[in-house]
C-alpha cells in the first residue's frame, strides 16, 4: 500500500493519496482545487488515480473534488447522508453515493464508509484496511473535519457561516454520538485528520499532522468528557469566528464550479482600477502611501486566511502585487472559490495612484496617557475576553467592513491587534470606510502589556 499525505499551509488543510502498488490505482481524498500535485506524485509512482473522494461539502476550502473526476478519468464517491438538503449537485454521472457500512476497494485497499455527522450532517470518514498485506485489522481512519489531533470539529459553522439557525445545538449533539463510535476501534489505529494547526474549524488544532487514537484518547479534550450537556457546552465556547468566506464555500462545493484553469492576467495601470482593490504589499510599504478603498493584505503564507474576509464573490479584483505572482495567486484565490482576478497593477508603478497614508505609535508612547484616547480592539472575541485595556472598544477586524464601529469618522481612533499585524489590516478597511484619523500602535496588545511594566 502506498500513503502520502498533502498539506496546504495556506489554509492549513491536508488531502491524502491511498494507493494499491499491485493494481496500481489510487484514489485522492478531500482534494484542494488545484490538481497538479497529486498528478505529479502518482506520474511519479506509476500510478493511476481511479477513485476521488471527500468527506463532507467544505466550508474552509474551495474542493478538487470535480476537478479531480474530470482530469483524471476518476470515479467520485460522496456521501448520501444527512438528508436532502445535503446532496451534492452537479456530479458526474458515475459518481457513487456512499452510506455508513460501504466499501470503497481501491485495488487490495479497502475505505469502509462510517457516519460521523456533528460538524455537518453528510460527513462521513473512511476507515482504512490494508487487505494487501493480509491484515485483518484497520490501519488508520480518515477523519475529515470529524476528529483532529487535539481536538474536534466545531458544529456551528452552518449557522455562523451560513446562517442555517438551529444546526448548532443539531451538530454538537451528533458530534456527541459520533464520537461514541470510536471506542469500537484499537489505541493503535492513526488517525488521518483533515486540518491541522491554523484552521478555523475547531479551536485548538495540533500542529502534528497525524496521530494514533490511543493518543488522542489520553490526550485530546474530547475523550475527558462523559456527559453529554458538559461536552456540548465545552464544544460550542470559545470558537474562532469563521472568515466571511466560509459561507460561500458551502454554497459552491455543494453546487460545483468551473474548472479551473490558469488565464493570461492584465498587467497595466490603467486610469480606472476594475472591481475591489487589494494591495498585497508589505504593512511597512503600504502605511507610506496607498490608494484610498484597497485592503491591505501582504501576500505570504496567511494571505488567504486574511483575504477571505474581506473579497466579494460578485466582483473582479485588481491587485498591486508582483506580476511574476501572477500564476501562484490565482491558484491561491482559487483555493477559496475566486477566479476573477482581473488586473495586476505592479508595485513599482502602483503609486500614481496613491492618495493617503496612516501613522504608527509606539506601545511607549501610547501608555503615557491611553486612558483618555479613543482605543479600538480588533483582537478575536476570545483574545479580547482574555484580556483587554478597560476603555477599549472591540470588532473583529475581519468584520470592520460591515459592523458598527462606535466611533465618528473624523475622531483620533488608536487601534491595535495582539502583534500588528491584523491592525495594519484593519488600517486599511477604516480609511476604506471613510475613517481619517487612525493610528495604528505597533506591537499590539502584546506590546501594551509590556511597555506597562
Amino acid at each position: 500500500m502506498f500513503f502520502k499525505q498533502f498539506f496546504d499551509k495556506k489554509l492549513a488543510q491536508t488531502s491524502y493519496m491511498v494507493a494499491c502498488q499491485k493494481t496500481k490505482e489510487a484514489m485522492i481524498i478531500d482534494p484542494k482545487r488545484v490538481v497538479d500535485e497529486y498528478e505529479e506524485v502518482a506520474n511519479a509512482e506509476g500510478f493511476n488515480i481511479t477513485h476521488v473522494a471527500e468527506t463532507h461539502i467544505h466550508a474552509d476550502f474551495a474542493s478538487g473534488l470535480r476537478d479531480a473526476a474530470k482530469k483524471f478519468n476518476a470515479t467520485a464517491y460522496v456521501s448520501d447522508e444527512g438528508g436532502e438538503d445535503w446532496k451534492y449537485e452537479d456530479m458526474p454521472t458515475d459518481t457513487v453515493y456512499v452510506k455508513d457500512g460501504d466499501i470503497i476497494n481501491v485495488g487490495n485497499v479497502e475505505l469502509k464508509v462510517m457516519h460521523t455527522p456533528g460538524h455537518t450532517p453528510e460527513s462521513i470518514s473512511f476507515v482504512l484496511t490494508d487487505r494487501g498485506a493480509g491484515s485483518e485489522e484497520p490501519m488508520g481512519i480518515f477523519t475529515g473535519d470529524f476528529l483532529f489531533v487535539g481536538d474536534i470539529g466545531r458544529p456551528d459553522l452552518l449557522e455562523e457561516a451560513a446562517d442555517m439557525e438551529g444546526t448548532t445545538e443539531e451538530g454538537a449533539n451528533a458530534m456527541f454520538d459520533s464520537l461514541k463510535k470510536m471506542n469500537d476501534f484499537p489505541d493503535f489505529m492513526q488517525v488521518w485528520p483533515g486540518h491541522g494547526a491554523g484552521s478555523a474549524c475547531g479551536k485548538s488544532l495540533g500542529a502534528v499532522p497525524l496521530s494514533t487514537l490511543g493518543y488522542e484518547r489520553k490526550n485530546n479534550w474530547v475523550f475527558d468528557y462523559k456527559d453529554k450537556d458538559d461536552f456540548i457546552k465545552e464544544l460550542t465556547s470559545d470558537q474562532p469566528e469563521p472568515p466571511s468566506y466560509f459561507g460561500q464555500m458551502k454554497k459552491v462545493n455543494k453546487e460545483g464550479l468551473p474548472e479551473f484553469k490558469v488565464k493570461d492576467v492584465e498587467i497595466d495601470t490603467p486610469d480606472e482600477l476594475p472591481g475591489q482593490v487589494f494591495d498585497l504589499r508589505s504593512k511597512e510599504a503600504f502605511k507610506k502611501g496607498f490608494k484610498k478603498g484597497a485592503i491591505n493584505i501582504p501576500y505570504n503564507d496567511k494571505f488567504l486566511q486574511f483575504a477571505g474576509w474581506y473579497i466579494d464573490f460578485d466582483q473582479p479584483m485588481t491587485v498591486i502585487a508582483n506580476p511574476e505572482d501572477s500564476k501562484t495567486l490565482q491558484e491561491d484565490l482559487a483555493a477559496i472559490g475566486f477566479d476573477d482576478l482581473k488586473l495586476i497593477v505592479p508595485e513599482d508603478k502602483a503609486d500614481k495612484y496613491f492618495d493617503d497614508s496612516y501613522d504608527n505609535i509606539s506601545p511607549e508612547e501610547f501608555v503615557e496617557n491611553y486612558k483618555d484616547k479613543n482605543i479600538l480592539d480588533v483582537r478575536s472575541t476570545s483574545e479580547f475576553e482574555g484580556g483587554h485595556l478597560e476603555n477599549a472598544h472591540h470588532v473583529h477586524f475581519g468584520h470592520l467592513d460591515e459592523k458598527e464601529v462606535p466611533f465618528d469618522t473624523d475622531e483620533a481612533i488608536y487601534v491595535h491587534c495582539q502583534s500588528g499585524v491584523r491592525s495594519a489590516i484593519a488600517m486599511s478597511a477604516l480609511k476604506a470606510r471613510g475613517f481619517e484619523n487612525v493610528v495604528n500602535i505597533e506591537k499590539g496588545y502584546g506590546g501594551i502589556k509590556e511597555a506597562m511594566k
